[in-house]
């Protein structure tokens, strides 16, 4: 679906206010994030703020407002668009229920390591940029999560074991999990993830074990399963408009710290990953592989996901996974 780019009286405020960047005037810009500001991504995107007003000589000062506390979650990317804000971050395959194309990454058992999915984003990111286009959005920078695996408070063998259980679901790919497995999903943010779990709102969800660690999450569940279905990825967003409304020298500037940044953020992923499954071991958490079983499960899951993907997504999906498999 195409977004329509109705610039509302905020949004034409900020344009007014960005334009004024070419006459040598600083701008400020707040920068939502979902996640709390203990976090890699939160924390690169202090980074990446430096960096920003150090490339820039100053003309872009931007703020950042980590854990959801300037918008939450499911509204930063609206926020953007619309023009409320400038620039924020959020996990990519959030927006796929609006363009399909958009969970590329979420593709299970895909590219399961930092060296494929960092393939497969070159793979997807031309198409993907002209997807983000149309929602009237410019991606700066993408930095991916550890791999993903399931969070139980119970032993897990199989899906006989996982009937009924109240699921967190955080996009489609995880809510199609859950209910393949006869379990019950249920939206909620990283913000709320802790307060849901400690009142049984859920006691199950698929994550990095970054999630489990920043929430804490032995104190309500008991099982890790290392599965590494997949790497989402979060984004970096800027308004279209604010984008094309700064000098060539200023543009530069910012994709200079954002790729900077991006590059840092993924090597700090990876430099983290097992870092987390330790923390949640030491804390008392059975952490394992999943059971040959379970994964056959998975895996089976994750081919039918793969199609049904496909046939949304179409041509544009598919070429995505040809110029991957090619490489």
């Amino acid at each position: 679906m195409t977004f329509v780019k109705t610039v509302t009286a905020t949004a034409f405020g900020a344009l007014m206010a960005t334009s004024a960047i070419a006459d040598g005037h600083a701008q400020s810009w707040d920068m939502p994030m979902a996640y709390a500001a203990t976090n890699f991504h939160s924390e690169h995107g202090v980074i990446f703020a430096d960096l920003v007003r150090e490339y820039t000589g100053g003309a872009i000062d931007i703020t950042v407002h980590p854990g959801g506390s300037l918008f939450g979650g499911g509204d930063i990317k609206r926020a953007i668009q619309t023009g409320q804000v400038p620039i924020g971050e959020r996990f990519m395959s959030a927006h796929a229920n609006e363009a399909p194309l958009l969970g590329w990454d979420n593709l299970p058992f895909i590219a399961t390591s930092y060296e494929d999915n960092a393939r497969l984003w070159e793979a997807a990111r031309e198409t993907v940029n002209a997807q983000l286009a149309d929602l009237n959005l410019v991606a700066l920078y993408t930095c991916p999560w550890p791999g993903q695996g399931f969070y139980f408070n119970q032993e897990v063998n199989s899906s006989a074991d996982t009937q009924g259980i109240k699921f967190r679901s955080y996009n489609s790919a995880t809510a199609t999990f859950a209910e393949e497995l006869g379990m019950i999903p249920v939206q909620i943010e990283a913000a709320e993830l802790s307060q849901a779990l400690a009142t049984g709102v859920a006691s199950a969800f698929i994550s990095s074990g970054s999630t489990g660690y920043d929430r804490q999450v032995w104190e309500h569940l008991s099982h890790y399963y290392k599965v590494n279905a997949w790497l989402p990825r979060n984004y970096v967003m800027v308004n279209t408009q604010v984008w094309d409304g700064l000098d060539a020298g200023v543009q530069a500037g910012i994709q200079q710290a954002a790729d900077e940044t991006s590059a840092s953020c993924a090597a700090k992923s990876e430099e983290l990953a097992d870092f987390y499954f330790q923390e949640l071991e030491g804390n008392g958490m059975t952490v394992q592989d999943a059971g040959p079983e379970f994964l056959a499960e998975l895996e089976a899951i994750g081919a039918q996901m793969t199609a049904d993907w496909l046939e949304t997504a179409g041509a544009d999906g598919q070429a995505i996974l040809d110029a991957y498999n090619a490489n």
